[in-house]
């Protein structure tokens, strides 16, 4: 099938190389030159393990071009995958200045039936705007307003980090349409495009369209409430003496609940949870009904990126002048150089405005957050982070290490050495990596998140070990 996918950002990138992966006839349109110039030059504008290779296999054998031609892109596909960003607007909405423009566009250079595909993550009722951009377009053009077409809502549920393995093996496909003409017989395309996933059994949910752009919200929403639930009782546990990871298995073992997404740490972040769930909020609000549970669900979230810093503060007092602190971790989760929204950079702000210098590593981040954080802190305060490129080079002379995210290179250090490299033993963990009584029969003072009442006790023989693997929190 020949496809269209505007926009080349995370979404549409991972969308169209897998698509041309399946054998298709992939166009992918960006009005960014310099993002054009470096696909078409074998690079990759985002991290994303196995896209490189996806990408290069594709365009290697002519099924993946990149573009700013728009009138070649909307001549290319009878689908028009519409990929572009939707940031948060002021007031929390989700921005659709960029989602409108592509509909404009294909309206002004459409000649033939289109299905206009919806990947972005948009507000119940966009698809409606987007069948109305297009319409004002072919109105201004007079001779061709009789030109049929179908809006389709086919929201992405792609985790940073996993997003080939996500989309080449979907765990559900959510597929909204009209019960029209054009939009049975774009029911009967996205079949045909879709059938691959379908083999061993049907992975579609068809259903309407505002129900299928509600469905990405809602999936969001849910997953960020399950994190907050768990960090705000985390903190309580860390009051009353309890173990947050007892009581995550002892909850998770209940099949009514689960395990997946309880795990306590230092927040959530990234591109999509907390756009989601203002964007959410707003919609709600417009049509007058108030979200409580996910305006705490954000509340609990924006306090839970400032646990480290307070938990710094408690061992180390407010003013950190002349103190050096190292930190790994950078990206809001493993597998990417995100830094959107990371807790990391609330970390940073804190110890730097209370007098600290940093040394940070990540495995992937550092190139972006060196660039994010000089837009977070000025010139003045980013001189005062030290870069690493290799973890334990970050311990030399710090009070403590603070873990802020989950990469599996950090679950089994070498203890000894960050004993050896630290001013003093104390590890402040985010994401409870590690197990409380090992660590302290290791002789390490250790700080988790819910997990106190064992970092209290002394456990003589114990075994360090890293704790149950981590899930990854956050999609994408």
């Amino acid at each position: 099938m020949k496809i269209t996918i505007i926009g080349t950002g995370y979404v549409g990138l991972v969308t169209g190389a897998c698509l041309a992966e399946l054998g298709n006839d992939v166009f992918c349109l960006d009005v960014d030159q310099r993002k054009i110039d470096l696909l078409n030059s074998g690079g990759i504008p985002i991290h994303e393990p196995g896209l490189d290779d996806v990408v290069a296999r594709n365009r290697a054998a002519g099924r993946l071009r990149f573009s700013t031609d728009v009138a070649a892109s909307v001549a290319h596909g009878e689908l028009q995958f519409i990929a572009v960003g939707t940031p948060p607007d002021e007031d929390g909405s989700a921005d659709l200045q960029y989602v409108l423009a592509a509909a404009r566009n294909i309206g002004r250079h459409m000649d033939g039936y289109k299905v206009i595909v919806d990947k972005s993550t948009v507000p119940v009722g966009t698809a409606d705007r987007v069948a109305a951009a297009v319409r004002e377009e072919l109105a201004v053009r007079g001779d061709a307003r009789d030109i049929d077409f179908a809006v389709v809502s086919n929201p992405e549920f792609l985790k940073e980090g996993a997003a080939v393995e996500d989309f080449m093996r979907p765990d559900r496909i959510v597929i909204g349409h009209d019960d029209t003409p054009a939009g049975r017989r774009a029911r009967e395309l996205m079949k045909l495009l879709y059938a691959p996933f379908n083999r061993n059994h049907e992975r579609t949910y068809w259903m309407d369209v505002r129900s299928a752009e509600f469905t990405k919200y809602a999936a969001n929403a849910m997953l960020a409430t399950r994190i907050s639930f768990m960090n705000e009782l985390a903190n309580l546990a860390d009051r009353v003496g309890a173990d947050i990871e007892a009581v995550r298995q002892g909850i998770g073992s209940d099949p009514r609940i689960g395990y997946s997404f309880l795990y306590a740490g230092a927040g959530y972040g990234g591109s999509c949870f907390p756009k989601d769930v203002q964007a959410l909020e707003r919609t709600a609000r417009q049509h007058g009904q108030d979200l409580l549970i996910l305006r705490a669900v954000e509340a609990v979230n924006d306090g839970q990126k400032g646990v480290l810093g307070r938990k710094v503060v408690a061992r180390f007092g407010a003013d950190l002048s002349g103190k050096r602190f190292a930190v790994w971790g950078l990206a809001f989760k493993p597998q990417t150089d995100d830094m959107r929204e990371a807790p990391s950079r609330v970390l940073l702000r804190e110890l730097l405005a209370r007098g600290a210098s940093v040394a940070v590593h990540d495995p992937v981040a550092m190139a972006e957050a060196r660039r994010v954080l000089a837009l977070d802190l000025g010139s003045g305060a980013l001189a005062r982070i030290v870069f690493h490129d290799a973890p334990m080079d970050a311990l030399d002379g710090a009070e403590a290490l603070v873990i802020v995210t989950e990469w599996k290179a950090f679950r089994s250090p070498d203890f000894e050495q960050v004993k050896a490299r630290l001013k003093q033993p104390v590890v402040i963990d985010g994401r409870n990596l590690f197990d409380p009584c090992g660590m302290t029969a290791l002789g390490i003072e250790y700080h988790g998140i819910g997990r106190s009442v064992l970092a209290r006790k002394n456990a003589p023989g114990a075994i360090a070990r890293a704790a149950a693997p981590v899930v990854d929190e956050a999609l994408g």
